[in-house]
């Protein structure tokens, strides 16, 4: 039994979270770690927020990478800070604590190609429903650069066919944004909507994309079979595994560099790329430049042209 030390954390947690989550944060881990560190904090009869046991809390994985464990120190501090109006005893475990820099893994770039195998791939899958829908989201997120969860979680409703969009509701910070699409994304979005209906005429779900059974697709069963597209159409160069998020990844790099080869100013666009993308600020999509050497030699190419014309 939890004394009213712990039991007044847990409060503190469940309000915490509950205010992060109306600001527009989507939290995960945090939703599990907070309560299991307010356990761990009753069983070693601490009724505040200690430094030391924020520690030793953290470091109890074994066997896992240094930025788990200060991620995991991460949540207590956030939560500390807040905290910490509340009770005054709290500790706030400083940022030096447990240093880490979670690197960027460098994103597998598709090509045309490997996209269309996909695509044909997923067709092939036994359902007819199942293949339709697989299809059309992956040629969806490939000209799009959505996000995963985002193209998953859109109604029928959110398919604007006659301005030819997508409405994105509820993205990070609870921000909604307008993704116009290409006059062949449309087309084929049109065309998978009626296929649809007529495989599924009395739908139970408002969801634009539908499993077999007709409710949502579900994240975790698109991912798996997505791998398993992945390894049939033996996409790959054998140094990076493909990711359903590297399609992502696909478009942002595309469409910078066929702004750089066709000789565009790039720097006045990258806001319009952030917003397209639904990045906070344009320094998040400025990292696509340093992740791909294409990019970062087209770039280079445009400044010491830009020089030569202004000397």
């Amino acid at each position: 039994m939890k004394r009213p030390g712990a039991k007044r954390l847990l409060r503190a947690v469940d309000d915490y979270l509950k205010l992060r989550r109306m600001l527009g944060f989507k939290l995960f881990h945090e939703t599990w770690w907070l309560p299991d560190f307010v356990s761990y904090l009753d069983q070693n009869r601490s009724s505040f927020i200690t430094i030391d046991l924020a520690i030793r809390w953290a470091m109890q994985p074994t066997g896992v990478d240094r930025s788990w464990w200060g991620r995991r120190l991460g949540a207590v501090r956030q939560f500390a800070r807040h905290y910490r109006a509340v009770d005054p005893r709290t500790e706030i475990p400083s940022r030096d604590l447990i240093p880490f820099r979670s690197p960027r893994r460098a994103p597998y770039l598709y090509t045309n190609t490997d996209v269309v195998a996909l695509i044909r791939a997923a067709t092939a899958l036994p359902h007819p429903l199942l293949a339709a829908s697989y299809s059309s989201l992956i040629g969806l997120l490939a000209t799009t650069g959505m996000r995963v969860g985002e193209a998953l979680g859109l109604d029928d409703a959110d398919f604007d066919r006659t301005r030819g969009l997508v409405v994105i509701r509820g993205a990070k910070f609870n921000k909604t944004r307008e993704v116009p699409l290409h006059a062949s994304t449309l087309a084929a979005l049109t065309a998978f909507s009626r296929r649809r209906d007529r495989q599924r005429p009395h739908r139970r779900s408002s969801s634009l994309f539908l499993s077999s059974t007709g409710a949502p697709v579900a994240y975790s069963n698109f991912r798996t079979t997505f791998r398993r597209l992945v390894k049939v159409t033996e996409i790959g160069d054998g140094r990076l595994k493909p990711r359903i998020h590297d399609l992502r990844h696909s478009f942002a790099v595309n469409t910078l560099r066929d702004w750089y080869r066709a000789g565009a100013d790039v720097d006045p666009r990258m806001p319009w790329l952030s917003a397209y993308l639904g990045h906070v600020n344009a320094t998040t999509t400025y990292w696509y430049l340093t992740a791909t050497p294409e990019l970062v030699t087209l770039a280079a190419k445009r400044l010491e042209w830009s020089w030569m014309v202004s000397s």
